[in-house]
């Protein structure tokens, strides 16, 4: 959807012909260009996230706190992914947070019965999947 739409403001841009008052159309033409890089860089934002989310295997059987793992702890439930923040799935909360997060530093490479410690309180990890 993105290309399509830096698509069709570069169409726009291209296609637009300059009228009789020059600086109406350099204005245009310098928000379209102001458009089609906000939009690029949100598609370069997205492609990277799809990258990074593509990497998880939901096949794997996660014994220890590492990127795909969701994480039930004493002081809520993590999923270890990018950051995307809350998520409601079936009824339970999960953060989604990334490994470089402080709270992720933290846990990383923790065990189930393990603990750790996050802005002076101390967390149980309950289970890694």
């Amino acid at each position: 959807m993105l290309q399509d739409v830096i698509q069709s403001a570069r169409e726009s841009r291209d296609s637009d012909s300059k009228s009789s008052v020059g600086d109406k159309y350099e204005t245009n033409r310098a928000m379209m260009h102001i458009e089609i890089d906000k939009n690029q860089a949100l598609l370069n934002t997205t492609l990277k996230l799809k990258n990074e989310l593509s990497k998880i295997k939901p096949e794997a059987e996660n014994r220890q706190v590492e990127f795909g793992s969701v994480v039930y702890t004493s002081n809520g439930n993590y999923f270890t992914t990018v950051a995307l923040g809350k998520l409601g799935i079936e009824k339970e909360v999960f953060y989604a947070i990334s490994l470089a997060s402080p709270i992720g530093k933290a846990m990383v490479g923790k065990k189930k019965g393990e603990t750790f410690t996050f802005q002076n309180k101390e967390i149980t990890i309950k289970d890694v999947l």
